[in-house]
């Protein structure tokens, strides 16, 4: 194949989580690069911990909770907490991209 997108997600310790995250909304799930980008992070904290950003459904949280996960909602202030993304997908002859709102372009 031909390849069809370039990303990464900067943030140490998220940065795996955070590419997988960016990977299945926009090749799995379809969305475009900057809803992608724009959309809340989930992060495992270790253990049964997980910390999700606000705007996550409540019924998943309380989900998440039966399952047996000690589940923290955090404002994730600087990219370390939930990433920064940049996104490039090719889109034919064109491109889309999207660019973090959690730091600087």
């Amino acid at each position: 194949g031909t390849p069809q997108m370039a990303f990464g997600v900067m943030g140490g310790p998220m940065q795996s989580q955070g590419h997988t995250q960016m990977a299945l909304r926009v090749l799995r799930y379809g969305q475009n690069p900057q809803a992608a980008a724009d959309a809340p992070r989930w992060r495992v904290t270790g253990g049964n911990g997980v910390a999700l950003e606000p705007g996550f459904d409540p019924a998943v949280v309380a989900a998440l909770r039966a399952r047996g996960h000690e589940v923290t909602v955090e404002e994730g202030n600087g990219v370390f907490a939930f990433g920064g993304a940049q996104l490039v997908l090719k889109n034919g002859n064109s491109y889309i991209a999207g660019s973090d709102p959690r730091k600087d372009g």
